[in-house]
This record gives structure tokens, sequence and C-alpha cells, in this order.
């Protein structure tokens, strides 16, 4: 590998931005951080990450600095640090992952803005890629998507699907793309046995064959027809309603789906979908009514919404170091039971008046932390599907309840062992006590300490560990942060921006 020192590569980074006529200010707003944050990394004071070069090179259309293998990445986080300023909030990850996979039933020009650029993403657009699909960064974080007439499934970068369970999305927008294809089995995080059966129940429906064959789904496309169907989920899953609602958007004839999701990221491919012209009736609610297009040839472009789970984890960041942040583009609807129940247990929360998101749907409010005394709450704390509190913000509680004052029970009941992967936050000084793989009794208020961990092959609870180092005094090590990198773009860069620190290394 080609070495460079981080003056070095701040001064590459200085010429190219020089070369564009961009203000340290200009590139600062491109990459959604700070202008003193620029003035660092073109000073060689602050480490980038090979995330952080990749979407440098991709904004200034040239190699920043050669690197070679990639290695595994770790952060290390000096915690105990007040924090302050506002951040805002990024574009969902779990939209942005259905909207790719929804771009596929375009024959048009596709134009995702403002897309997240994490590693989920990159590996749906490694995907696509492989199969013919011209996907090209514009600009660092807006993707442009045109699908060749016939897509070559044969060729799909197999690797790439399995490290992602978001491939099992492509099942929908593939319904009649070609009479037999093999599809990857879903890889992602270990949450335990989560079945693909709810996803071939709801596809059933359009006539579609799925059968497994040694590490792949060998599946047989329904014939063309313009039925009208209707019928109900067994889950209500966010995924399984993101299918189903893909294979009827191109299918001739009304489709009309019962106990759908209606969450975020549901809601925000039924708005893309509607910008092709598809008719949706009932988007927010728990019945769908789907009238679909056989031939779809469209150029749109559509900005993801923000991200509620995100929202939670920055907010989050706020409570934990007792400190005063404000949080900006929140998601409202989306968090509103989050934001009841912290204040329920005594966080006081300032939020602002509501305003459109980019799509013209989504309402987001400002919510700022301020310096709280955290009692338990006198309930468990539970997730329910939407409008309940999200199941992805439920592990945030855990960090929570370790500042406050008595005991929580948490009851993560959708996934078989996450809660156990909560029980690392006893190496940073909680009292978490495992009552079953799904219930987690946290003790407070906790005195957190600096420790080394290795990232849990889960995303929430990892994020939580980085969280919860924020508030401990001294330094802790963070080691293999590639699964935070799935599903955050640039979070350890962007709470540098309000007060942490935090840098990132490898051995």
């Amino acid at each position: 590998m080609t070495q460079a020192t981080p003056e070095h590569i701040g001064l590459l980074l200085r010429n190219a931005r020089s070369e564009k006529g961009w203000t340290q200010g200009q590139l600062a707003t491109e990459l959604g951080t700070s202008q003193s944050a620029i003035a660092r990394m073109e000073q060689g004071k602050q480490n980038l990450s090979l995330r952080m070069i990749e979407r440098l090179e991709a904004i200034f259309g040239r190699s920043i600095v050669k690197v070679g293998k990639p290695q595994m990445t770790h952060l290390r986080v000096e915690g105990g640090r007040t924090l302050s300023g506002e951040v805002d909030v990024n574009s969902s990850k779990n939209a942005g992952v259905a909207l790719l996979c929804a771009s596929l039933i375009n024959r048009g020009t596709t134009t995702l803005r403002r897309l997240a650029r994490i590693e989920e993403v990159n590996r749906i657009v490694e995907v696509l890629t492989s199969i013919g699909v011209e996907c090209t960064w514009l600009n660092g974080s807006d993707l442009r998507i045109r699908r060749p007439e016939v897509l070559d499934l044969e060729s799909m970068d197999v690797d790439a699907a399995r490290r992602t369970r978001s491939v099992i999305m492509l099942l929908g927008p593939l319904l009649d793309e070609t009479s037999e294809y093999l599809l990857p089995y879903a890889g992602g995080c270990d949450l335990g046995t989560r079945t693909v059966e709810p996803h071939m129940q709801a596809l059933r429906q359009f006539g579609l064959a799925v059968e497994a064959r040694s590490g792949f789904y060998s599946v047989t496309a329904p014939p063309a027809d313009g039925d009208n169907r209707s019928f109900v989920l067994t889950e209500r899953g966010d995924t399984v309603t993101e299918n189903a609602i893909m294979a009827a958007a191109h299918r001739e004839g009304t489709t009309v789906i019962r106990n759908a999701s209606p969450n975020y990221m549901v809601q925000d491919l039924c708005f893309y979908l509607q910008g092709l012209g598809v008719e949706i009736d009932g988007v927010g609610t728990t019945t769908l009514k789907i009238t679909g297009r056989s031939a779809i040839d469209v150029d749109i472009e559509y900005f993801p919404s923000e991200d509620p789970i995100e929202a939670m984890s920055l907010i989050t960041a706020g409570i934990v170091t007792n400190s005063e942040v404000t949080i900006r583009r929140v998601p409202i609807e989306f968090m509103e039971i989050e934001l009841a129940t912290l204040e329920q247990m005594g966080q006081n929360l300032e939020v602002s008046g509501e305003y459109m998101a980019r799509n013209g749907r989504t309402r987001l409010v400002d919510v700022t932390t301020k310096p709280s005394e955290l009692q338990a709450p006198q309930d468990k704390i539970h997730p329910m599907p939407f409008p309940g509190l999200n199941i992805d913000n439920l592990p945030f509680f855990a960090v929570i309840a370790g500042n406050a004052e008595g005991q929580t029970m948490i009851h993560d009941w959708v996934y078989e062992n996450r809660a156990i992967y909560l029980t690392e936050l006893n190496k940073l000084g909680a009292q978490v006590q495992l009552l079953d793989p799904h219930r987690i009794y946290v003790n407070g208020p906790t005195k957190w300490r600096a420790a080394e961990i290795g990232c849990p092959p889960a995303l929430r609870p990892a994020a939580c560990l980085l969280l919860a180092m924020l508030a401990a005094r001294g330094t802790s090590e963070l080691r293999n942060i590639y699964v935070i990198e799935r599903g955050y773009e640039d979070l350890a860069e962007r709470l540098n921006t309000i007060g942490a620190k935090i840098e990132y290394f490898q051995d």
C-alpha cells in the first residue's frame, strides 16, 4: 500500500478543492459537515476514513490517495466531553435501499438526491451495476440510475448480494423480468432467524414461485396478467410490504394489501412510485390500494426523507452526555412516541415548529436536548409497529436508561438475540441484566467507564456502544466498525462537529 501522511492528503485535498473553484464552506455543504472540519482535513489534523476518502474522490472525480487491501477500521473515542451545537439528520438508509430496488421498475432515468452513502447502499449499487444498471454518483451524494432494456441477472455480484439483507427486496421489482433466475440468499445483521417466508407468502399472491437451492433462491416468474387481487399480509413487516408494493406497481390491475406497514420507508417508496404515475391510495395507513402500470418510462428525481433512527441516535448522544444539542430535520411523525417516552422519563426537550422535507410530504422538526435528571419509566419500554415506538429505536433506550435513576425493563420481542448484544454495555460500566433472549433490566444511574470493545454483529447495538463511549471518561476503542458503516453515513465525523472527539484508526 502506498502510504501518505495526513498532511500530504490534506495538501491533495486542498489542491483538488481549489481546482474546482470551491470554498471550504462549499465543500463542507457537499459533505454535510462543518467548514472547521474541512479546515482540519486540509491541515492534516483530522484522520480520514476510507469511506470519507471515497466520497471526496467521487466529488472531485480524481484520486486523492491510493489505498491497498482494505483493513479493519476502528474508532478511538475520548469520552466524558460535553457536546454542543447543531447537527442535521441524514436521509433514510432503509428508504434508500428500497428506492434503489424500485428504480428497476422504471425504464427512464431515476435520480436519487442526497442518498445516504453507506455500505448497505454501496452493496445494492454493486449488485445493480453487476446486472447492467448504470449507476453514476453526481456531486458526492446524488445517484443517477439508468437500467438497460434487459438485465443480465446471470452476472449478479453474489458476494455483494450476500452481504446485504436488502437483496431480498429485488423479488418484487424483478417479478416477471425473466422466466427463471437465481437470487443469492440474503445476509446482513446477525439478529437471529428472520424468515423470508412472509415475503414468499406475499409474492405468491402474484404467482411468483420460489424454491431454496444450496445458497440461492430459484425464482420462477408468473405469467403476465391484469387481474385485480386483494390479500392480507400475515406479518406487518416493512420490507415485506415494500416487496408487495413493488410487485403490484408494475402489474396491470388493482391490488389491495391489508395489514400493510405504514412506516417511514414504506411511505417514501409510495411517494416515489406515485411520481412514476402509479396510483396508490392509503399511504400512511395499513390498507393500500395500488393500480399498477405495466410500462413505466419516466425521468424523475426524488429526495429520500430523513432517517428517524439516525435522529434517535443523535438525540441519544445529547442525552447520554447530558448536553444541549440541537438535532435538525427530525421526521416527527415517526418519532412522537420516542419523544413522549423520553419526556415521561424526565428528559427536557425543545421541539420547533414543523416544516416540510425536500420530498414535500414528510413533516420535520428540530429537537434540542437539555441537561436533565432522568427517572426509570414505570412501565416497560417495548416497540410496536408504526405508529408505535420504532423497533430499531428500542436499543437506544438501553443507553438512555443507563443514565436514569431506577430499573428499566426493555422488551425486544421482535429479534431473537439482539437484547443479548446490549449486555456489552456492561463493559462500559452499565448494569444490564439479561432476563431472556428478548428482555433486559437496565439499572441506573451508570458511572460510565472507558473500555476496548469489538463491535457486535448487529447495527443498532454497535451504535449504542459508540454512544455510551461518548459518556465514558477516558479513551475507549470500538473495533471493526463495518457494521456501523452499513447503516450510518460518517456518524463519527458528524458527532465530532458537535464536540465529540472520535478518530479512525487501523491496525
